[in-house]
């Protein structure tokens, strides 16, 4: 049987040197289309986390507003789950989502009333960040910088200097 191919093959496909080429060659697209079906697929996790730290690295900061942040209902540390904010950027209003449930220790006691930094990608302006791993865009503060308490109490701080004057 094998003497009836040799005899129907063209004369380059005859010899050993093109059969071990032949073989060597499927043998690689065999190897190369196993890996490529079997290769490790990224979680979504670390899909969104590579985003962010591509954003927190490479993005443009402009300023936002937080106008949500939706929290889990019988959550005794009050850290979101989702943050809801937007950003204006050549007169264009984007109104983002973020899911920070995994960046629990970076959003904690966090004020909606606030603005924040916001990074973006400068060719998809839509791509967006408030916190990151290795970035922050959040202000935390425990007193609101215009109530009357905190009014006072920089009222009280500025005439105890100036009774107290100190001489260097």
């Amino acid at each position: 049987m094998f003497s009836y191919l040799q005899n129907h093959l063209p004369l380059a496909l005859r010899s050993s040197r093109t059969a071990t080429i032949l073989a060597v060659g499927t043998a690689t697209l065999a190897g190369i289309a196993w890996y490529v079906l079997n290769r490790p697929r990224p979680t979504p996790e670390e899909i969104e986390r590579e985003r962010r730290d591509l954003l927190a690295t490479m993005g443009r900061i402009t300023d936002g507003t937080i106008i949500d942040a939706s929290f889990e209902p019988d959550d005794p540390t009050h850290t979101p789950r989702l943050l809801i904010y937007d950003y204006r950027i050549a007169g264009v209003t984007y109104e983002c989502a973020q899911d920070v449930s995994t960046l629990a220790e970076y959003v904690r006691d966090i004020r909606t009333d606030l603005p924040v930094q916001v990074r973006y990608d400068l060719h998809n302006p839509g791509n967006s960040i408030v916190v990151a791993d290795s970035w922050n865009g959040l202000r935390f503060t425990s007193a609101h910088p215009y109530t009357a308490e905190s009014h006072t109490q920089t009222e009280a701080l500025q005439s105890d200097q100036s009774t107290n004057p100190t001489t260097d």
